[in-house]
């Protein structure tokens, strides 16, 4: 068994890295972390600051070190979780896809034989409403999907 637990930095995503150990351990499965990196929100919060700065000639090197401290936040906190599985004896990899979310996962669970995909229902925003990404995913998948709210 093999389960892919999409993590986005929000607490729903860890809840169901939580609910993912507990079933993981319990059928001894492979978990499998997963995150997508898409660089246009590195671009547009590169532009606003710019804009909201008068520094529009450096955006590039805004933009540059923006997905690079994206990049050391997911995997960091990925590697924390990591940790947490191993504590607890359960095996998992990681991860990190880099483009558009919904596309990077799809094609992720399409290319692997996964069993289960573990997802929050609300992403980063919290809103109280099911995340878009959530019902497009659902829409285009066949591998049983497993939402904590």
């Amino acid at each position: 068994m093999k389960i892919l637990v999409l993590i986005d930095g929000s607490k729903w995503s860890h809840m169901g890295a939580l609910h993912a150990i507990s079933i993981g351990k319990k059928k001894g499965a492979e978990v499998v972390l997963l995150s997508v990196l898409d660089k246009r929100e590195a671009r547009t919060m590169a532009f606003n600051y710019c804009t909201q700065s008068d520094k529009c000639e450096i955006i590039g090197t805004y933009e540059q070190n923006i997905w690079q401290d994206m990049h050391r936040s997911i995997e960091a906190e990925l590697e924390n979780i990591r940790e947490y599985y191993s504590q607890e004896g359960c095996v998992c990899t990681i991860k990190i896809r880099e483009g558009a979310r919904r596309e990077e996962i799809v094609a992720e669970i399409r290319e692997n034989d996964y069993s289960l995909v573990v997802m929050g229902a609300f992403g980063q925003s919290g809103t109280s409403h099911p995340g878009s990404c959530l019902g497009e995913i659902a829409g285009e998948i066949t591998t049983p999907l497993f939402i904590v709210r």
